[in-house]
């Protein structure tokens, strides 16, 4: 994001100490970092400095004393705190790193992302989402980190099987505009390592093969990975670890428990009964401890008891719950959070947490990559006008083209011209012009006063006045640019996006979309990408004129906004209503 120049870069202003000590202990908590450590990447005298990069994305530095960018955040409203390699410099292991040939390095540079193939090795466990470092592969040294990015897929992934695709998102790389605007330091020497430090030995041959940008990205060695055991509130898993059916038994226990003292403890009594098979798929299976490397599955097929009754009869000797036969199989009546083995389970990370944190990850990451293919896609609307009818003689008095499409300040600079040519500035109150002393001058305004339905010609009017009256007697044009694409210009006045809230069957709100055309966007991409973004079912329907409307389930106008945004459109042409009326309090 930062391999342009900033836009809109603001001043640098101090931050206050207050504040220093909110970002220091924000710091501290995040990375996990001991109080001397992160008064050390969170000086004193640290500066903030608002920005705008090249795609139109907003964020804030925070930068040293002497100028170097320490963090970054990206996004709007986001409060995610990103190292710059400045920062990684001084504290090499603050992300887990991943590195890569000495060759791809300047592809990343040039604002490519790192590719699956271009992976050597991997310092930790790093799901999708995480932030990590990219350092240039130096044998049985470890180099110093030079690009920032988050990972697009989970780097166990790349460990079993995954060969293609992109690694990591890179966000900001050593020598790019933020780099720049810091002290330009070369980046430190390479620490030597042992091999059981945990670094590749072998990397095979050093190939361009694992960059994402204007070249090629084919395959190019075989990486060699290194990830610790992972760490869980849960049972820890040995590596490629087989369960016996005793031991399936227990692991099948523990995840009703944790349901117990989780989500079944919270239904109400209406919930019952339940049909076993809803408290098994629906309970029991997402509690499960997540184990990262077990190879025998933990459901009831794999445990001694063969089948979920002969288990949940067993849990009901407990006092665990109780069942009740009912045709055509049997119910759950009861349940019973207060049990002295519930109360006395341990929580553990589960399956359905690790479900939904992977979800979450590809949300985001669906999020970034329809963020990433329209960066550069902003929409530019240039408004237009053309000399029609009475006001063809105004631009013809100046000798200007009255076949030709003016913008405003070009409109307004003709109308500037005209004034001071027939010296219609009235002299007594200069900020007012003398409408009706001028007939070509009242007619392009207001036009003709003999004609039917005529406007009531003013004596006096103010610059601004004669400038939207005269907009309004010419012929509307307008003119969109998208991205660098060839930019089309078109008859008629541009109408805003609308986005509108209305009640629908009865109180349940959705929001509208509609006007969107115009702009060249689909309807059916909106569509998705609002499903995704909003967790809504949305629909796509024709409304009169041939044009279309996308539904969205919910007020949802803050998330069509922030879509919109990201597409290019800009604020000021989209329109947003609330037909949903107030609640009673």
């Amino acid at each position: 994001m930062f391999k342009k120049p900033l836009g809109d870069a603001k001043t640098s202003a101090p931050l206050r100490s207050s504040e220093r000590r909110k970002l220091r202990a924000r710091t501290a908590e995040r990375f996990q970092l001991a109080p001397e450590v992160a008064d050390n990447l969170v000086p004193d005298g640290l500066l903030s400095h608002k920005f705008t990069a090249y795609n139109g994305e907003p964020g804030v530095l925070y930068l040293s004393g002497d100028g170097d960018p320490l963090w970054f955040s990206a996004g709007k409203g986001s409060d995610e705190l990103i190292p710059t390699v400045y920062t990684l410099w001084k504290h090499p292991t603050l992300l887990p790193v991943l590195t890569t040939p000495a060759p791809v390095i300047p592809v990343l540079i040039g604002g490519a992302d790192l590719m699956v193939p271009g992976v050597v090795h991997v310092s930790a466990a790093a799901p999708s989402g995480t932030l990590v470092g990219v350092a240039q592969f130096v044998r049985d040294a470890r180099g110093p980190p030079l690009a920032v990015g988050r990972m697009a897929i989970d780097a166990d992934k790349i460990d079993h099987g995954v060969t293609k695709g992109k690694a990591v998102i890179v966000f900001h790389t050593w020598k790019d505009h933020l780099w720049a605007i810091g002290s330009k330091g070369e980046p430190p020497e390479a620490v030597a390592v042992s091999a059981a430090g945990g670094e590749a030995t072998d990397a095979g041959d050093d190939k361009d093969a694992g960059a994402d940008g204007d070249g090629d990205s084919g395959g190019g060695h075989e990486p060699v990975r290194d990830h610790p055991a992972e760490v869980t509130d849960g049972p820890v898993s040995r590596t490629e670890e087989k369960l016996t059916p005793e031991e399936v038994s227990a692991r099948l226990r523990a995840a009703l428990l944790q349901a117990l003292q989780t989500t079944l403890a919270d239904l109400p009594s209406a919930a019952f009964p339940m049909p076993t098979t809803t408290l098994y798929t629906v309970h029991i299976l997402p509690a499960r401890a997540f184990m990262r490397t077990a190879t025998t599955p933990v459901d009831i097929k794999h445990s001694s008891f063969k089948s979920l009754s002969a288990f949940l009869r067993t849990a009901e000797k407990g006092g665990l719950l109780k069942l009740k036969d009912a045709r055509p199989d049997v119910v759950v009546v009861a349940v019973y959070p207060t049990h002295a083995d519930v109360v006395g389970h341990r929580l553990h990370h589960t399956v359905g947490e690790e479900d939904g944190r992977r979800r979450r990850a590809e949300e985001r990451e669906a999020q970034q990559a329809a963020a990433a293919a329209n960066a550069g896609k902003s929409i530019k609307v240039t408004e237009l006008w053309k000399p029609h009818v009475g006001t063809l003689p105004l631009f013809e008095d100046l000798g200007h083209d009255t076949g030709a499409l003016y913008t405003l300040a070009e409109v307004k600079s003709a109308l500037l011209a005209y004034i001071e040519k027939h010296e219609l500035v009235n002299r007594v109150e200069q900020h007012y012009l003398n409408v009706s002393a001028d007939a070509v001058f009242s007619a392009a305004l207001y036009g003709s006063p003999n004609a039917k339905g005529a406007v009531p010609v003013p004596e006096f009017a103010k610059r601004e006045e004669a400038l939207s009256a005269l907009c309004g007697r010419m012929q509307p044009w307008y003119r969109i640019a998208i991205g660098g694409d060839e930019p089309f210009t078109k008859k008629g006045a541009l109408r805003p996006i609308t986005v509108a809230t209305k009640a629908r069957q009865g109180h349940k709100a959705c929001t509208f979309i509609t006007g969107f055309e115009q702009y060249h966007l689909s309807g059916d991409a909106l569509a998705e990408a609002l499903r995704v973004r909003c967790a809504s079912s949305t629909t796509v329907s024709p409304v009169s004129g041939g044009s279309q409307e996308v539904m969205v389930q919910g007020k949802q106008t803050s998330a069509v906004l922030e879509l919109l945004g990201s597409l290019g459109v800009p604020e000021k042409w989209i329109e947003v209503s609330n037909i949903v009326g107030k609640k009673k309090k």
